[in-house]
């Protein structure tokens, strides 16, 4: 074993190709998420779902995002319980409660997705904290101009919380967590990533906009409704089928290690 680095048996040869497939594309955006400034640590979670099966991947709790691979993922079913994970070792990590609350409601209630990716970044923090909520004040913000919120209602352990956030979510793609931070969902690992940089960066625009202490610009409620609707799904093309294999590209450069 390399200083620093964890090593462990692949799982290749215990899942299907698409099950592999699926690891690869999840630890890929572990990977990115923390490339691009959105991680916190070994906090937050992302989920794959598994094709074809009532189960999801998840990161092993104890490991940052930096080192996630495609066989390190714990396979855990909608109830909990894990179904495969390899071997830690002394480590012997397991899944953090709140992301098996959080990614099992969402997987569950919404069948067509495929990824959720949940964030504590500076920016979407920031603008949880807000009353205003995310302001539509620029052109990338105008995609979320009727993003959801949910309440804060402690940490996520309870399952009772399931309901109202699968509520507050409800069909969109991404949601503000108040006092929190942010979730975003999409039908494919590309696509989740997609969104969820572009809800990023619409964060740090407004609180970069925001500190300037002067009136913000507004636009007409008219253009902000054509420019929403010229992000949707019946408008253009699914998110992440052209970014997606760029981004990997750029993994493989930096680090193939994601897939192993």
């Amino acid at each position: 074993m390399s200083e620093g680095v964890l090593q462990f048996p692949s799982m290749k040869s215990r899942c299907s190709p698409e099950e592999w497939q699926a690891r690869v594309d999840l630890a890929a955006c572990y990977r990115l998420v923390d490339l691009y400034g959105m991680s916190d640590m070994m906090a937050n979670h992302i989920s794959v779902r598994v094709p074809g099966e009532e189960s999801f991947l998840i990161n092993p709790y104890g490991m940052m995002y930096e080192e996630i691979t495609a066989s390190c993922l714990i396979k855990v079913d909608l109830a909990g319980n894990i179904l495969a994970k390899p071997d830690f070792g002394a480590l012997n990590y397991g899944i953090n409660k709140a992301g098996y609350v959080i990614h099992s409601a969402i997987h569950e209630a919404r069948p067509e997705v495929g990824c959720v990716i949940h964030t504590h970044s500076w920016a979407s923090m920031a603008v949880s904290a807000l009353d205003c909520g995310l302001l539509p004040i620029t052109q990338t913000a105008m995609r979320f101009l009727k993003i959801g919120y949910h309440e804060y209602e402690g940490v996520v352990l309870d399952e009772a919380e399931k309901e109202s956030l699968v509520r507050d979510l409800g069909q969109g793609e991404a949601l503000i967590l108040r006092n929190h931070g942010a979730l975003v969902v999409g039908r494919t690992t590309g696509e989740a990533f997609n969104w969820t940089h572009r809800l990023e960066l619409s964060c740090r625009s407004q609180i970069g906009a925001m500190s300037c202490n002067t009136k913000l610009r507004p636009v007409p409620q008219h253009v902000l409704e054509e420019t929403w609707n010229n992000y949707q799904p019946g408008t253009r093309r699914p998110y992440g089928l052209m970014e997606w294999p760029a981004l990997l590209r750029k993994l493989d450069r930096l680090d193939p290690s994601y897939k192993t």
